[in-house]
């Protein structure tokens, strides 16, 4: 499903380069489910926004169910994005001008879903997550954990391939968190793939796969 061959993703200033990332080589199965993990600042968000196509690489390849995403114009990719990938972002990324129920409509007009199909699923997912009494709050009208599981639900209300997670439940209670994880295991089950940036060894147990990261390369994946 995804192959990253000699990435690198780093910042010029002067003569001198910093990098991020440094000669990143990974294959990732359809169907897996990765935790990401490594310290502050080794480069797991970078990594994750840009198999998100949310960032390019500075070199290197990048193939995306076949795609040669390194090649194709913003354009394409941008549709690939909405097509297949479900994000949960560490700061919510919710529209403030919209509700409850419209950030968590938007991927499916993104993708054309008729009207009663999208109700039903919007429905279905403010039951799931047990958020239907938000549904016509504002995101600066909810918790910071209320914004995070509306976050998750956008994430997978359109059934994505791929979930990439930041962080997922840093913002929620130990249930909530265990929950989250839960439903993320059950949508593996089902066939959906999951890369988890995380720091919690609990929260990798329920992948399948660790990828550690330390100043910017792989150590161990």
């Amino acid at each position: 499903m995804i192959t990253l061959k000699d990435i690198d993703k780093y910042y010029a200033s002067g003569f001198s380069r910093t990098y991020v990332l440094r000669n990143i080589n990974l294959e990732v199965q359809e169907g897996e489910f990765i935790s990401i993990m490594g310290p502050s600042g080794s480069g797991k968000s970078t990594l994750l926004n840009i198999i998100g196509m949310l960032e390019e690489p500075s070199s290197g390849e990048y193939y995306f169910l076949d795609k040669p995403v390194h090649k194709i114009k913003e354009k394409e990719r941008t549709q690939l994005h909405k097509s297949f990938i479900g994000f949960v972002f560490q700061s919510y990324h919710l529209i403030d001008e919209l509700t409850v129920y419209e950030n968590i409509e938007t991927p499916l007009l993104y993708q054309d879903v008729k009207s009663s199909d999208r109700k039903a699923k919007v429905a279905d997912i403010l039951d799931k997550f047990n958020i239907v009494g938000k549904k016509d709050l504002f995101p600066t009208q909810l918790s910071g954990g209320q914004q995070q599981l509306v976050g998750i639900a956008r994430a997978v209300v359109a059934s994505p391939k791929l979930i990439l997670a930041d962080e997922p439940t840093g913002n929620l209670n130990s249930r909530q968190g265990e929950e989250i994880m839960e439903l993320f295991q059950r949508l593996n089950q089902e066939g959906t793939t999951i890369i988890q940036v995380t720091h919690s060894e609990k929260n990798a147990t329920y992948g399948s796969r660790v990828i550690d990261l330390l100043d910017g390369s792989v150590v161990k994946a």
